[in-house]
């Protein structure tokens, strides 16, 4: 008889506020080939040149500035989702980080020492892009292989238009946009590069070609990440009943001068705050756990953006972290896996994986 268990892939995040903790982890995020997909000498020289020497420091204070007695927000909230979900479950659940810690490594040397033979791999990103998703999977592979493992292993694909994840997300968001009027709803996602979307276009021709191109069918689409955010939106708006005129999409957290996916985030909400809207609410559906990226840059960096531009009430929209909704999504995705509903593979090909339901 086998033994199931589960697995929860996240980002990560540095093990302290301290400079060289920061620096450390950002060593280890920047050289991944998947996050800056650049020749490896080249990609040492920018992380090693241009990054480390002063973004290191910048980040770290950044960082304090969110901090909790318990430590990084991401790996406090990410550690209630996994007991949250083992709550309800009678199988052993795991979280692993991509980089930092708790490890992805030790995670799965936790469940192997369970006795776990047959694995269901939960990647905590609702959406596919090659700096998130497939970076989890490919290294969680790498480490099954170092190891030599005897270990069926099944895979949930992105969840992006879901919609026990679409209603998770928008019971999570109700409160805070019936609690007071709004005139624009911002959703910001995660940003990567353009070249990004292209080079995970399996059609090599459609994605970004056009301007609606996230709306017209193509097999690209279950591995582009940008349609994926698109039909996030469009799904969360149709459920709540929104019009067109109240929401905007956007893209965060771009990093170097090649372009990432437009609008950008901070521009949006500066020229939303100079065209006299006075009141926003922002929420980030790329993140299922707040962090960083929701709590610094999104929460108090764009607070500051939009009074500056002449916005006044600005509030960002807590991510699902450890709601009731999330985790019962999380646990009917796994008794679907234990029906029968994923197929076992080999996770040896994150592109296969995602379109293998």
């Amino acid at each position: 008889m086998s033994k199931k268990g589960v697995i929860l892939l996240n980002l990560g995040s540095p093990d302290s506020t301290s400079t060289p903790d920061v620096r450390n982890y950002l060593r280890e995020f920047l050289m991944d080939s998947r996050v800056i997909d650049q020749p490896a000498i080249l990609r040492w020289l920018i992380v090693h040149c241009f990054v480390l020497p002063k973004r290191p420091e910048q980040s770290a204070e950044a960082y304090a500035t969110v901090w909790t007695d318990q430590g990084s927000p991401l790996i406090v909230t990410s550690i209630k989702q996994q007991k949250a979900l083992q709550a309800k479950l009678d199988i052993p659940v795991e979280l692993g980080m991509r980089y930092g810690n708790p490890s992805t490594e030790k995670a799965l040397e936790s469940l192997i020492a369970q006795g776990v033979d047959d694995l269901f791999i939960i990647p905590l990103y609702p959406h596919y892009a090659m700096s998130s998703y497939e970076t989890a999977v490919v290294y969680l592979n790498k480490i099954i292989k170092k190891k030599q493992l005897s270990i069926k292993t099944s895979l949930l694909p992105p969840f992006f238009n879901d919609d026990g994840y679409i209603s998770a997300l928008v019971e999570s968001a109700r409160p805070y946009l019936d609690d007071q009027p709004y005139e624009k709803l911002i959703f910001s996602f995660h940003g990567i590069p353009e070249r990004h979307v292209i080079k995970t276009d399996s059609t090599k021709t459609h994605c970004l070609s056009s301007e609606n191109c996230c709306h017209q069918c193509s097999p690209a689409h279950a591995t582009c990440y940008r349609h994926q955010c698109v039909k996030t939106v469009d799904a969360f708006a149709e459920k709540l009943g929104l019009r067109e005129d109240q929401y905007i999409l956007s893209f965060q957290s771009r990093l170097g001068r090649d372009p990432w996916l437009k609008p950008y985030t901070d521009k949006t909400i500066e020229t939303l705050g100079e065209e006299g809207i006075k009141n926003v609410k922002i929420i980030c559906p790329a993140f299922t756990t707040d962090c960083l990226e929701t709590l610094e840059e999104i929460a108090i960096g764009g607070k500051e953006i939009f009074e500056e531009a002449g916005g006044e009430l600005y509030e960002q929209i807590p991510c699902l972290n450890d709601q009731t909704h999330f985790i019962e999504f999380l646990e009917r995705k796994v008794q679907d896996w234990r029906e029968g509903a994923y197929q076992t593979v080999d996770p040896k090909d994150p592109v296969q994986l995602a379109t293998q339901v």
